[in-house]
């Protein structure tokens, strides 16, 4: 498919617009008026000219970087859109895979990623180390090397090892990922481990990308779930940069005020008025500034499935980019459904960011 066509087949900006409903005018027309976006780093082509050349990062980590930015319908953007699976473990693989057990055979999940258009494909080490010889050379593999099983009884929430950083480098990624939940009583340790296996992958020319997640019971009152509070996820993504995660992946922010209801941490009030404000992009803009003002790119989650996936995929893609994000990463609302339905709702969230109309606020 010749690049005429591939710009045919892409979602118009009035398409957007559409799916995007009663919600289109706050989110398209929304100027930024906490952090300037003169301020950011924002996503391009340079990005690593711009960003990295100057860091401690080993030249092959620069070149395992350039080919993820370079791959998939996102290539030579700056922007990453990427599927991650690691479903299987986080929420059994039963559940997770019921909606389309096509999925309980992962090279259908590598097979997704590519005609998706994505720029790579996180999950497992038995995934990868199943497809890894086949497909290491056609798309970029990211190893997640921890998680959070759920087969102890009671339920235990702890992120630990279930891979290691030369098996990712053996197979051939260019990336590891890891989870720490901030928050937890088990945080300490994964920040320590985590931040000796970045250190080690960097060693190896792998990219590091965290999934910077909220864990503890006291975060969600009655009233409010400040797992997705804007000033708890912003300052657990930088506790992630500060372990040199090259990419923070975080969920979307639906709140703010953390530290305020619950009473804890340290906090000023400019921080919910001057830096942030109720507007989704500005909630995500505070994000952006706590990656070192978009030095490391925020990918934010897709969520899980729902009734309307792809409006939603549209509309948290549309936040992300607005507010100076790198990108999004989506597995659950597209790998729940037919492939042809997931390669068009990957699709979709790519045509946000190849969308001129949409730019920053």
């Amino acid at each position: 498919m010749d690049l005429k066509q591939v710009e045919d087949k892409r979602m118009n900006y009035s398409k957007i617009q559409s799916l995007l409903g009663d919600k289109a005018k706050e989110l398209l027309d929304h100027k930024c008026k906490t952090i300037s976006q003169d301020l950011l780093h924002l996503p391009g082509p340079d990005w690593i000219d711009r960003i990295f050349s100057g860091t401690d990062r080993h030249i092959r980590v620069l070149q395992n970087l350039q080919e993820i930015l370079s791959t998939g319908r996102l290539a030579q953007t700056g922007y990453l859109s990427i599927l991650p699976v690691d479903q299987g473990i986080e929420h059994s693989a039963g559940a997770s895979f019921a909606p389309n057990p096509i999925y309980f055979d992962p090279e259908n999940i590598i097979k997704l990623a590519i005609e998706g258009g994505c720029n790579a494909v996180a999950t497992t080490l038995g995934v990868l180390g199943s497809i890894a010889r086949k497909y290491a050379h056609k798309i970029p593999l990211i190893l997640k090397i921890n998680h959070n099983q759920l087969l102890s009884y009671p339920n235990t929430y702890d992120q630990i090892l279930f891979g290691s950083i030369k098996q990712a480098y053996d197979m051939g990624c260019r990336a590891v990922g890891a989870t720490i939940y901030f928050g937890s009583p088990e945080s300490n340790r994964q920040i320590m481990e985590v931040s000796h296996a970045f250190e080690v992958a960097h060693e190896m020319g792998m990219v590091t990308i965290l999934w910077c997640y909220l864990r503890n019971a006291e975060f969600k009152t009655k009233e409010t779930d400040f797992h997705t509070a804007a000033d708890l996820t912003g300052q657990a993504n930088h506790l992630g940069v500060t372990i040199e995660a090259d990419i923070i992946k975080q969920k979307a922010p639906t709140c703010n005020g953390g530290f305020k209801a619950l009473n804890f941490g340290k906090q000023t009030e400019k921080m919910y008025t001057q830096l942030c404000s109720d507007n989704p992009i500005d909630l995500t803009r505070y994000q952006v500034a706590n990656n070192y003002m978009g030095r490391m790119g925020l990918i934010n989650s897709g969520g899980a499935s729902g009734k309307n996936d792809l409006a939603d995929a549209v509309e948290t893609a549309v936040v992300n980019k607005r507010a100076g994000g790198m990108g999004l990463i989506s597995g659950r609302k597209a790998f729940q459904k037919p492939m042809k339905e997931g390669v068009e709702l990957l699709h979709a969230i790519q045509d946000v960011y190849l969308c001129k109309e949409v730019s920053i606020a």
